[in-house]
């Protein structure tokens, strides 16, 4: 089973794609799909057509995202909002089981721990999935660990096994 994990962002959306082997989790491809500044209608498109190459690139079984939760900045929410909404579009339009897990069920499915910091996520993370250092940038590490809660616990069991 293939699953493509999504860190949500406009600017800087962080991707990465892992492989369930059995019981091993192995790193597919991992980076971020990055926007310039500009009207968010352009934006919207790059990041329609990246999600797209990166679907037919790696040809996952599942789209798993990160819920968002916003308690600041209803403007900055809203426009990252529409980037997960065509992330999310596309991945239906290719068929794909979509997910989205909150971040308290991220930390949790990858360190056991909900309330988890951040370099305890990625330690676990880089650990998981036996890499030799920490992916780079945070979006990409952040997403892997989205992709890691599926393949544990967000997907369901005809897709999780």
């Amino acid at each position: 089973m293939i699953v493509l994990g999504i860190d949500p962002g406009l600017e800087r959306m962080g991707f990465g794609v892992v492989e369930k082997q059995g019981s091993r989790i192995v790193s597919v491809e991992y980076g971020v799909i990055k926007t310039p500044p500009g009207p968010l209608g352009n934006r919207l498109v790059k990041i329609e057509r990246d999600v797209e190459a990166l679907i037919q690139r790696a040809g996952p079984d599942a789209l798993v995202t990160e819920r968002l939760f916003f308690a600041k900045n209803s403007t900055t929410a809203m426009d990252v909002a529409k980037a997960l909404g065509v992330a999310l579009c596309v991945g239906a339009r290719h068929g794909l089981e979509t997910r989205e897990i909150t971040p308290p069920e991220v930390k949790k499915a990858v360190t056991g721990q909900g309330n988890a910091d951040k370099r305890q996520v990625q330690f676990m993370v880089t650990r998981l999935l036996g890499l030799t250092e920490t992916p780079k940038p945070d979006d990409a590490a952040d997403a892997l660990a989205v992709a890691i809660a599926g393949c544990l616990h967000g997907l369901p069991p005809s897709l999780g096994s």
